[in-house]
């Protein structure tokens, strides 16, 4: 895949991938953590942000199962949160 940036460091740690473990009950708290985990890493966030700010459509890719429990839909709403101020 020709991919414009992979930054590894901004998916969850382990630790809280294997805490929040795809159980949707746990999903509103390991949003909560992951949100504190992207508050300390602004550095890939930062890349992120630079590429939806030249780029029209932007497409993350992520492994998880779930269409709708999964970390990828934390970290779309914070970057467009981020977008927006």
């Amino acid at each position: 895949a020709n991919l414009d940036l992979w930054c590894k460091d901004i998916a969850p740690s382990s630790d809280l991938r294997k805490w929040f473990g795809h159980k949707s009950e746990r999903f509103e708290e390991f949003a909560n953590r992951y949100i504190e985990e992207l508050d300390e890493n602004q550095d890939c966030v930062n890349q992120i942000v630079d590429i939806c700010r030249k780029n029209k459509k932007v497409t993350f890719l992520y492994g998880a199962k779930d269409l709708r429990i999964n970390h990828a839909i934390v970290l779309k709403d914070y970057i467009q949160n981020v977008l927006q101020n």
